[in-house]
């Protein structure tokens, strides 16, 4: 096999406050590592771009669930790559994953990482992208945060902040699907309509032109209170959606990216989170989760949503991006909101096998 090269997508040094694509390089083609016993040798052709992604990029200062960046080395992410050789059992050349990944044409996938690659069964009628997204880890965040975590009931009313992103669009969805009266909200008209016009949401506004008064306009929406809030957001919009939930109300908490560019400045401005009385008066149930503590649900969760995805009655909206060199900005646009749908960066296409 001829000598492999690969190009590679690092983070320059750490950010504080909004990062820009000049906190990010792209370094010219270089030999690829040579694969240690244990790992899996990939060739990236889908990279995903998450909001989790953006506190990874700030200098380490508390413990998280998730490692941050190192600079200097290739920025990792989910993403759908195909094997070009393997020493991990059950994976072979030419089988097609998805798992973690680096941002590069070529990744060294090492133990523990290579445990948690998961074997994609190929299917015509589910594009290859989709593994970034509704059939990857969005997918089961939503599933797991709105179904096991929320306990909703048939009749129940739902409210999605961040609605028309990757885990956004499908817990309005599922909301749907199981009988809920379901809205959301966005930032600009386009992704209301699409809420409305493409998700099913029974309704949904722009909450850029409600920000003088986000629980008049939940108010509004849900004159008798929510029953169920997907947290994708915090800040002022939490502390609106407190004050309207109803009493035993659930709030899965999955995101909260108003909060994840603040310079430190801000956050020592930050007076914290209003109206947690809320949460005793109305006994809420309030809780944080995230998609890796329950990876044994998605085989569950792959029974339940392609028979949805075959028949039509779940869509999904993707942002696709074109080469290597476009992922900085398309990760960037992310936390401006200029992404409709899941931002997905495309790279090649799979080797025929």
């Amino acid at each position: 096999m001829a000598e492999l090269k690969s190009r590679r997508v690092i983070l320059k040094d750490y950010v504080e406050g909004y990062p820009t694509e000049a906190h990010m390089e792209l370094l010219p083609a270089a030999p690829v590592d040579e694969a240690e016993e244990g790992s899996v040798l990939v060739k990236n052709l889908y990279l995903s771009c998450d909001p989790y992604m953006r506190p990874k990029m700030s200098r380490p200062l508390h413990q998280s669930y998730t490692a941050a960046f190192v600079p200097g080395a290739a920025i990792t992410g989910y993403g759908v790559s195909q094997v070009v050789r393997s020493s991990r059992p059950g994976l072979a050349a030419g089988d097609l994953v998805w798992g973690m990944t680096g941002w590069e044409d070529y990744s060294v996938i090492k133990p523990p990482f290579t445990a948690i690659l998961t074997k994609i069964q190929p299917d015509d009628g589910v594009p290859l992208s989709y593994y970034t997204g509704i059939l990857g880890m969005p997918g089961l965040t939503a599933y797991v945060g709105f179904h096991h975590i929320c306990s909703p009931k048939a009749g129940e009313t739902v409210f999605v902040s961040a609605a028309s992103g990757a885990v956004g669009q499908l817990v309005g969805q599922f909301a749907r699907l199981l009988g809920c009266h379901v809205v959301g909200s966005a930032g600009s008209k386009e992704k209301v309509d699409l809420l409305i016009n493409k998700f099913g949401f029974h309704d949904a506004f722009n909450y850029k032109e409600e920000d003088a008064d986000l629980a008049g306009a939940l108010k509004k929406r849900f004159p008798d209170g929510i029953d169920v809030y997907f947290e994708n957001v915090g800040g002022k919009m939490l502390e609106a959606v407190l004050l309207n939930m109803k009493v035993h109300g659930r709030i899965a908490v999955c995101g909260l990216i108003s909060q994840y560019n603040l310079t430190a400045g801000e956050k020592d401005a930050d007076v914290g989170v209003r109206n947690l009385t809320s949460l005793v008066s109305k006994r809420i149930k309030m809780q944080g989760f995230i998609e890796p503590d329950h990876k044994h649900l998605y085989p569950e969760y792959m029974a339940w949503v392609l028979p949805h995805i075959k028949e039509g009655r779940v869509v999904y909206v993707e942002d696709v991006a074109d080469g290597l060199d476009a992922a900085p900005a398309a990760l960037i646009g992310l936390y401006h909101g200029r992404n409709v749908g899941k931002q997905v960066v495309r790279l090649t296409n799979p080797d025929p096998k």
